[in-house]
């Protein structure tokens, strides 16, 4: 994988480049759509690739539950198994084991669980996080690390950093040792973590460099503390990231937060809002969001979104979508999601033109203004 800067703003750090996989190209700034169990909900490939989706991201723990990561290293791999020929990341597990899975016990050579679905037993390392990720065959990789929760002390922090920065260790010693089933490469991003503390962000990354050579993710973020801390454990984090590697903001997606950490100089993100929003009701629109499911679209037979790159902007009036959320009819969910996608694609290719012509922190500064409480 190659990750090549293009264009830097004067008045951010806000940056344009190209990642290069062995699956296609990925402009950055990018957000990837979650596709949790190796498919992004009620959308296919095809579909995906018009809206505009340059990479998704699948889960590690759920897919190593369901359908079993060994049944799809038969397959020939997730690419295969799912048809999506672009490129994939799959995160570690770690997140999921911390926080859905039932009575986890850390230790450093682990983390032992129950499953969410069935109670039944199992024990994550950072070797079995890279086996079944070497079986699933993403361009990323992630690094098994412990994500504490967003309120912890300093020593249980201290902790995670430590036990995060052997892991990764683990990690890539495993992975030297076990080449990938496929022909082509996987990319291993380490995760640092820190919680709030400044001084253990710093020596998270400073410990975990050496791990990297294409990429770094900023982790243990957007878990419950304060908007304002995020923010600046994110600043410090660009600040002190390698330059010349991609910068991964994990896990963090409302509007607001990917233009002002893009301004920080973060290329990569990823999550949910788009299609969990979606299947609420929740829709993403440049004149704000709608609530589809309020009363007032009960006779309003304008059309959903004219300025939306999806064709069901056009296709279907507000008053129409209302009735089908009310009847629990699928087609519902499928069309608001589509048009949150195709919002967030919309965004990040207006952000990557504004930074290209250099006006993104005047149009930066008007975004915000719009979306800071969304």
């Amino acid at each position: 994988m190659q990750f090549t800067l293009l264009h830097s703003d004067k008045e951010t750090s806000a940056r344009t480049g190209i990642i290069q996989t062995d699956h296609g190209k990925i402009p950055t700034p990018a957000f990837m759509p979650v596709g949790t169990l190796g498919v992004v909900k009620t959308f296919s490939p095809q579909e995906l690739k018009n809206l505009g989706t340059d990479i998704i991201l699948g889960n590690t723990y759920h897919l190593y539950l369901r359908p079993g990561d060994k049944i799809i290293k038969d397959a020939g791999g997730l690419h295969s198994f799912s048809s999506w020929k672009g490129p994939i990341l799959t995160d570690s597990g770690g997140f999921q084991v911390f926080s859905l899975a039932r009575l986890n016990k850390i230790s450093d050579g682990g983390v032992e669980f129950q499953s969410h679905l069935d109670g039944s037993s199992h024990f994550f390392t950072p070797e079995k996080s890279m086996s079944i990720q070497r079986n699933l065959g993403a361009d990323i990789i992630m690094a098994f690390d412990e994500c504490p929760p967003g309120n912890v002390d300093k020593e249980t922090a201290m902790k995670a950093v430590k036990r995060t920065n052997k892991w990764a260790e683990s990690c890539v010693k495993y992975l030297k040792e076990n080449p990938p089933h496929y022909d082509w490469n996987q990319t291993f991003f380490p995760i640092i973590q820190g919680n709030v503390y400044p001084e253990l962000r710093k020596q998270s990354i400073q410990e975990l460099c050496s791990f990297s050579r294409c990429g770094m993710a900023i982790g243990g973020l957007a878990v419950g503390e304060e908007k304002s801390a995020m923010l600046e454990m994110v600043h410090l984090s660009t600040e002190h990231l390698p330059m010349e590697q991609p910068r991964y903001l994990m896990g963090v997606g409302k509007p607001a937060d990917l233009v002002r950490t893009i301004g920080m100089g973060v290329d990569m993100f990823d999550c949910v809002i788009p299609t969990r929003n979606g299947r609420n009701g929740h829709i993403f629109t440049e004149d704000g969001i709608i609530n589809i499911k309020n009363g007032m679209y009960k006779n309003d037979f304008s059309l959903m979104d004219k300025k939306s790159d999806s064709p069901f902007g056009v296709q279907f009036s507000k008053a129409y979508v209302r009735h089908l959320f009310n009847v629990n009819e699928i087609l519902g969910v499928r069309i608001t999601s589509a048009l949150n996608i195709a919002f967030y694609m919309k965004l990040m290719k207006t952000i990557r033109l504004k930074i290209e012509c250099g006006e993104f922190c005047k149009w930066s500064k008007s975004f915000l203004k719009k979306w800071d409480d969304e």
